[in-house]
């Protein structure tokens, strides 16, 4: 499967198809590698052989900034080296791949939950906001709150699902304070949720403004890929704050049309 085709079936496919031919290519390498090292996180085999096969993508990238890339990752070290990338954030990605598969995460303490954001999301981020070509302050701030962002909303779009698997990304103070005590996966998915999604309803409402912040400085040539995603992404955001969080929860999720809506009015305006 070429890069392309990995990304085609995504929500930001249409984001990323927009730019000109070197950051497209550039952001489908991205996508690809944390396409493919997510896969290993959520894919149904041994715990061993997962751990094992992320090991191996961290060989691979030592071996890539080493100047000894394999071949089938020969376009991702171009992409490397014509944005400078940084070998640390791909290393923070395989890092919270890693969490979702050393320990079932449930509950977890606000500092875990920020951490997980962190490498799942935020270091997404900030490789990508190379590929833009930011400035290295605002794209690293860019990358921190538009990542987090989405990652919570993300969050709370999958309560029911990530429960269904195991898991449960609500913080467990959060819960608590919500009268939540039996931090099992089936307790949360009866649970009404409204109070314990409360403070991450908040935070994530902060973090889309923080970003909005950032973007609003930029030409909309520079920022307009991060610009579409936020749209997408707040809009599912909006949608899920109108629902509400109480049992039975309906899944929540932006249509296609609307996505194109807004890759629209960047072409337009």
């Amino acid at each position: 499967m070429t890069s392309q085709q990995a990304a085609s079936g995504s929500s930001f496919y249409a984001a990323m198809r927009i730019l000109p031919r070197a950051q497209r290519e550039g952001m489908y390498e991205i996508y690809s590698f944390c396409r493919q090292v997510d896969d290993i996180a959520d894919s149904g085999a041994s715990r061993e052989s997962r751990l094992a096969a992320l090991e191996q993508w961290r060989t691979a990238i030592a071996a890539l900034y080493a100047g000894n890339a394999r071949p089938q990752l020969a376009t991702l070290a171009r992409v490397v080296q014509q944005f400078s990338l940084r070998q640390d954030d791909f290393i923070a990605v395989i890092d919270g791949m890693e969490m979702d598969v050393l320990d079932t995460i449930v509950a977890p303490d606000r500092d875990t939950l920020d951490l997980y954001c962190d490498r799942v999301a935020s270091a997404v981020g900030r490789l990508s906001v190379r590929v833009f070509g930011m400035l290295d302050d605002d794209g690293r701030q860019l990358a921190h709150h538009l990542g987090r962002a989405l990652q919570l909303t993300n969050i709370l779009r999958d309560i029911d699902e990530d429960a269904d698997i195991g898991r449960v990304y609500l913080p467990r103070d959060t819960l608590a304070a919500a009268g939540i005590v039996h931090l099992t996966p089936d307790a949360v998915r009866a649970a009404s949720l409204d109070r314990a999604c409360a403070p991450l309803v908040a935070d994530a409402r902060e973090h889309f403004a923080q970003a909005t912040t950032i973007m609003a400085r930029y030409p909309r040539r520079v920022v307009i890929a991060p610009r579409i995603m936020a749209q997408a992404y707040h809009a599912l955001f909006a949608q899920l704050v109108r629902r509400g969080f109480a049992a039975p929860r309906e899944r929540v999720r932006v249509s296609r049309a609307r996505l194109m809506l807004a890759v629209a009015r960047h072409w337009l305006f």
